[in-house]
């Protein structure tokens, strides 16, 4: 839940681009991606946990290369709507995406070839949830995109944050 929080955080912070519009998007394109794919919140939750715990290393490697100061930026980039190919080729290269297909796909039990589907939405859903943590100013760093990548308690899982944003978004 901790990421939720910082999620939140985001939403009532002026100085981040978070806002309740933008979590609405994120969740309304997951629950879309879904709904297309036949799988119901269980296994969206399942697959957003699993494909959690496989990005955060693979983010934390990629700003560790060359150039990976530029990790936001192409966070940004692929957190966008209609997120370029290059930006997703960027931030995911094909093998990286395939280690990810078979890492979600081996944790859920759901189809290698269904993840495949699902990720090239995925991924851009994921960027622009992590993205309302960047300040509106374009300069400093990204806390909640710090958060997800200094995570590894189980505070950043994001089957949950779907989960809280849901109940959030849609109060019983």
């Amino acid at each position: 839940m901790g990421l939720f929080f910082d999620v939140l955080s985001a939403i009532n912070n002026p100085d981040q681009q978070g806002s309740v519009a933008q979590l609405e998007n994120v969740t309304n394109t997951m629950q879309q991606l879904a709904t297309s794919q036949g799988l119901d919140a269980t296994k969206l939750q399942s697959i957003l946990t699993a494909a959690g715990g496989l990005l955060g290393p693979a983010l934390k490697q990629q700003g560790s290369l060359p150039g990976g100061a530029q990790l936001g930026n192409l966070v940004n980039q692929v957190g966008g709507t209609g997120a370029p190919a290059a930006a997703l080729q960027s931030l995911f290269p094909p093998q990286l995406q395939q280690q990810l297909i078979q890492g979600i796909a081996q944790k859920t039990g759901i189809s290698a070839s269904m993840i495949q589907g699902l990720l090239p939405s995925l991924l851009p859903a994921i960027m622009g949830l992590l993205n309302m943590g960047a300040s509106n100013s374009g300069t400093g760093t990204n806390p909640l995109l710090n958060a997800f990548l200094s995570g590894g308690d189980g505070t950043t899982d994001l089957g949950d944050v779907f989960k809280f944003a849901n109940r959030f978004l849609n109060p019983a």
